[in-house]
C-alpha cells in the first residue's frame, strides 16, 4: 500500500507556472505507474498525465500537452507536475494517483488504487 501527499498548489495569474509534487510513502514507489488528474467545480475528474515506472514513458491530455510536464524521482519517492502557461480553465483540485496494474489504459481514473487528498490550483485571468 502507498500513501500519497500532494503539495505545491496555489493561486497564480494566467500565463504563470506552478510545480506540483506528490510524495509517496513505502519502499516500492518504482513499482507504480503514477498519474495526475484534476477536478474542477461541477465537473467530473479528468486525466492530466501519467508516467511509467522508470519515467521512460509519459502521456498527456491534449488540453495540457506542451504546457505541462510530468516527471518522477524514484530515489525521493516523488512525482512532479510542472505546469507552465497556466490558463483559467486549468483551475481545479489536482490529484496524484498510483496503480500497480499492468497493461491497462492509464488515462482511466478507475485503474488507480491509491489517491492523494488533492491540492487546489487557481488561475486568475
Amino acid at each position: 500500500q502507498v500513501q500519497l501527499v500532494e503539495s505545491g498548489g496555489g493561486l497564480v495569474q494566467a500565463g504563470g507556472s506552478l510545480r506540483l509534487s506528490c510524495a509517496a510513502s513505502g519502499r516500492t514507489f518504482s513499482s507504480y505507474v503514477m498519474g495526475w488528474f484534476r477536478q474542477a467545480p461541477g465537473k467530473e475528474r479528468e486525466f492530466v498525465a501519467f508516467i511509467t515506472w522508470t519515467g521512460s514513458s509519459t502521456y498527456y491530455a491534449e488540453s495540457v500537452k506542451g504546457r505541462f510536464t510530468i516527471s518522477r524521482d524514484n530515489a525521493k519517492n516523488t512525482v512532479y507536475l510542472q505546469m507552465n502557461g497556466l490558463k483559467p480553465e486549468d483551475t481545479a483540485v489536482y490529484y496524484c494517483a498510483a496503480t500497480l496494474r499492468l497493461g491497462v489504459r492509464y488515462q482511466n481514473s478507475y485503474e488507480y488504487q491509491y489517491w492523494g487528498q488533492g491540492t487546489q490550483v487557481t488561475v486568475s485571468s
